[in-house]
């Protein structure tokens, strides 16, 4: 027995977080339950649960990192697509997570609220503007990740 190690997701919960990942990966939006549970032909009820079972919340899917459900203050543009990263780590993991040549992203300093400009090429961040600053140690980001 193994302890502190996930189980693996059911059949149905690995469906519907392939199909997040592809529908936002695809459009720049994160499917919702009730959309998922059409596209897939599933009761919504067992979409819901498959949704509780990758991870527990109050139903709605609010991000599946990288991507937020929800416009953020972390806008990345490519593939003449707006995506919105769950923070700027996630934003610079767009571009990557999509396949994307170029992204250009904008971002609100933590610090003064000023809109930051920075472009990827590649595999490289070619214009940058300020720093990028992690509050928590990403060994502990998971410990509170929306507070991170």
């Amino acid at each position: 027995m193994r302890t502190g190690v996930p189980s693996p997701p059911s059949d149905l919960a690995g469906r519907v977080r392939l199909h997040v990942f592809s529908e936002a990966a695809e459009t720049g939006q994160v499917p919702q339950p009730p959309s998922i549970s059409k596209t897939l032909g599933v009761p919504l009820e067992d979409v819901r649960a498959a949704v509780a079972e990758l991870a527990p919340n109050d139903g709605d899917i609010w991000a599946a990192a990288p991507f937020c459900a929800v416009p953020s203050p972390f806008r990345v543009r490519a593939l003449e697509r707006t995506y919105w990263g769950i923070c700027i780590w996630d934003a610079l993991g767009i571009p990557a997570a999509i396949g994307a040549e170029r992204a250009e992203l904008r971002a609100l300093c933590g610090d003064c609220g000023e809109q930051i400009h920075l472009e990827v090429t590649g595999d490289q961040l070619v214009r940058s503007e300020g720093v990028v600053h992690f509050a928590v140690p990403a060994r502990r980001w998971w410990d509170n990740i929306g507070f991170t």
